[in-house]
Order: structure tokens, then sequence, then C-alpha cells
């Protein structure tokens, strides 16, 4: 039951940081900048949510205590990068499309 919460808890965040970071990156930011930001944001949520899903497994076995750290990172980091470019192409549709 706490790894089914910390896997949708990871995939809800994922979106957040996405949305966070395609709303923070400009069309006239230089790459190396953008991409230090995408990584920022998504990095600073995936540590929140490692805490967070270690309190969720407390009292639970050791393994499942384990296993709660990083469950649900594969969700995290594609829900992440598809929030993150749906934001950026609809907000700046207009620059993308000259």
């Amino acid at each position: 039951m706490a790894l089914e919460k910390v896997y949708y808890m990871r995939l809800v965040l994922g979106i957040i940081a996405g949305v966070i970071a395609g709303v923070a990156i400009a069309p006239g930011t230089d790459q190396g900048t953008a991409i230090g930001l995408a990584l920022g944001i998504a990095v600073a949520f995936f540590v929140i949510s490692v805490i967070i899903g270690r309190s969720l497994a407390k009292g639970q076995p050791k393994e499942v205590q384990k296993k709660a750290g990083y469950d649900g990172l594969v969700p995290f980091i594609f829900m992440n990068l598809l929030a993150m470019i749906i934001v950026y192409t609809a907000l700046h549709q207009s620059t993308i499309l000259k």
C-alpha cells in the first residue's frame, strides 16, 4: 500500500516539476542554462519526493523502506519531461513556429 502511494506521489511531483520548468524557461534562454534549470528543478522535486516517500514507508519492513526511496523514478522522469515540453510549447508556440 505504501509503495503505491509513493509511486503516484512521484508521478504527480514529476508533473508539477515539469510545469514549473516549462514556465521558468524563456524562449531566449541559452541551452546550457535551460538544461541546468530543468535539471535543478527536477532534482529538487525528486529529493522532496524521496523524503516524503521514506516518511510514508515508516513502519514497513526494511526492504519496503529501501524500495520506497526510489520506486517510481521512471514515471517521475517521463512525466517531468512530458509536462515540461507540453507547457513550454503551449506558452511559446508563436515564437517556435516562426
